[in-house]
C-alpha cells in the first residue's frame, strides 16, 4: 500500500487546457489520458489525496469519474469541488472529506490543504504541506511557496497528470522550481 498525491485533475474542464498549457487536443482525450495514467499507477488498496479540484464544468457527473478510478480516495476539497460536496453519489467514493488532513507517510508528519499555506502543524519541525490550487504558475504564491522546502505543490501537471509518491512529489517539485530559476536566468 502506498501514499499518493494529485491535484487539480479538472476533469471534463475544456478552458484548463489551455490555462495550464496541458498537452491535450480536447476534454475527451484528457480525460482519458488522465483515468489511464491514474490507474496504470494506483493499486486498488493504495491511498490516494486529491488535493482539490477534482472535475470542472464537467458534462459528466463527479461520479463517472470517480468510479473508473482505483485506489482508495480521499479528497481535500477545492474552490472547484462544491458540486461534489452536494452530491450523496460521488462522496460514496471517498474515503474520508476534509478541508484539511493531517497524516503520516513513511515517519513523515504532512498537512494537506489545497491552498498554499504559509506556515501548517508541525512546520518547525520538518513536516510536509501538500496544496494544489496554484496549477503550474509562476506567480506571487509560487515565489513564497518555491522558498519552503517542505512545501509541494502536488498539481498534475507538474507531476506527469499522475498520482505520485511522497519522494516522487519533492523530486518534481524540486525540477519545477529549478526550470523557473533557469528560465529567470534566460530574461535577465
Amino acid at each position: 500500500m502506498m501514499n499518493l498525491y494529485i491535484s487539480d485533475l479538472h476533469f471534463g474542464h475544456k478552458n484548463v487546457i489551455r490555462f495550464d498549457n496541458r498537452p491535450f487536443a480536447d476534454v475527451d482525450e484528457m480525460d482519458h489520458v488522465l483515468i489511464e495514467l491514474w490507474n496504470g499507477r494506483v493499486q486498488p488498496d493504495d491511498n490516494v489525496y486529491i488535493v482539490g479540484d477534482l472535475c470542472y464544468r464537467s458534462e459528466r457527473p463527479a461520479e463517472w469519474y470517480l468510479q473508473q478510478l482505483k485506489g482508495r480516495k480521499f479528497l481535500i476539497p477545492g474552490n472547484h469541488d462544491g458540486p461534489i460536496l452536494d452530491n450523496p453519489e460521488a462522496l460514496q467514493f471517498f474515503e474520508g472529506v476534509d478541508k484539511m488532513m493531517s497524516i503520516t507517510d513513511e515517519g513523515n508528519k504532512i498537512s494537506l490543504c489545497h491552498y498554499p499555506i504559509v506556515e501548517w502543524n508541525a512546520y518547525f519541525k520538518g513536516s510536509y504541506h501538500i496544496y494544489g490550487h496554484i496549477h503550474n504558475r509562476r506567480d506571487e504564491a509560487f515565489e513564497i511557496m518555491k522558498k519552503k522546502d517542505h512545501a509541494l505543490n502536488a498539481g498534475c501537471m507538474i507531476n506527469n497528470y499522475t498520482p505520485v509518491s511522497l519522494k516522487e512529489l519533492v523530486r518534481n517539485n524540486e525540477i519545477f522550481r529549478n526550470s523557473a530559476d533557469v528560465s529567470k536566468e534566460r530574461r535577465v
